[in-house]
């Protein structure tokens, strides 16, 4: 059974926020409340619970009554998890259109890209992760290897970068993965196993996260802590093209593999052992 933790943490990925997701749980589990059973419970403050009920009615995941005093009750969760659904969709569609009007300004001014000088940028949030992320899987042609904490599997999962993975796969190219399987990443790592990616455990790993696409193109994590999984959650990654970096990042990835356990037998030992206790 999933505890509340992950309930919660599935939430976020819609694009709540932690107090959106806990708040909108709640409702799910007790029923209609008033503000101040909400704040006492969650032990927050009244203007507090007022400002993120206000903020999942916008949502359309609140509703609140005609009566008085006012009582909040949650939305079905199907309908509610339809409309962030439709929301996110309409931003990665939005992307979408950007990025082919990019390519085609591209071809009008006929650029001309220079091999000897390698380019070096940040990316902002998950949303331009997504973004240069699904373009560079679209046209890798050989490998990607990747260390990655659990947060970016979910956002793998969640926006729809998995399929991009899967078409990758069955092109041919080979996609390995190192991460820390813990038990609430379980249901991630089986999602990228069922799609054909070799993924391997790292205990306790908290050292550089990166991935190496065909051995030239990085993407270096230097600030992952996310809060909640949206397009707009804040990050900051490198990007780059440069190859001598492309062959540190492998080196080291080669030599993390070499010790590192297969996922399916760390798996079958968390399920062995069952959910940590809380």
């Amino acid at each position: 059974m999933p505890t509340d933790d992950e309930f919660t943490r599935r939430l976020m990925g819609f694009g709540l926020s932690e107090k959106e997701a806990q708040l909108y749980l709640h409702l799910l589990k007790y029923g209609p409340k008033t503000p101040s059973p909400i704040a006492k419970t969650l032990k927050t403050y009244r203007e507090d619970v007022h400002r993120t009920l206000t903020s999942l009615i916008e949502k359309g995941m609140v509703r609140p009554s005609l009566d008085s005093p006012t009582t909040y009750a949650a939305v079905d969760l199907d309908a509610a998890l339809a409309s962030a659904v439709k929301k996110q969709e309409s931003e990665l569609r939005e992307m979408e259109a950007r990025r082919q009007e990019l390519q085609e300004l591209a071809k009008q001014r006929r650029f001309r890209p220079s091999d000897e000088v390698s380019t070096f940028k940040i990316l902002k949030s998950i949303k331009e992760l997504v973004g240069i992320a699904d373009a560079l899987t679209t046209s890798c042609e050989n490998e990607v290897i990747l260390i990655t904490p659990e947060e970016m599997m979910a956002v793998a999962s969640l926006f729809g970068l998995l399929d991009e993975i899967k078409k990758l796969i069955e092109r041919g190219a080979s996609f390995r993965t190192l991460t820390d399987v813990s038990y609430s990443a379980i249901a991630l790592v089986k999602e990228a196993l069922d799609i054909g990616e070799e993924v391997r455990h790292l205990d306790g790993y908290r050292g550089v996260y990166f991935a190496v696409l065909d051995k030239k193109i990085c993407l270096h994590g230097i600030n992952l802590d996310m809060k909640h999984l949206s397009l707009n959650q804040p990050i900051a990654m490198l990007y780059t093209d440069d190859p001598t970096y492309a062959q540190y990042l492998t080196e080291t990835f080669e030599r993390l593999w070499e010790y590192a356990v297969p996922a399916e037998k760390r798996i079958q030992e968390l399920q062995k052992q069952g959910p940590p206790k809380a």
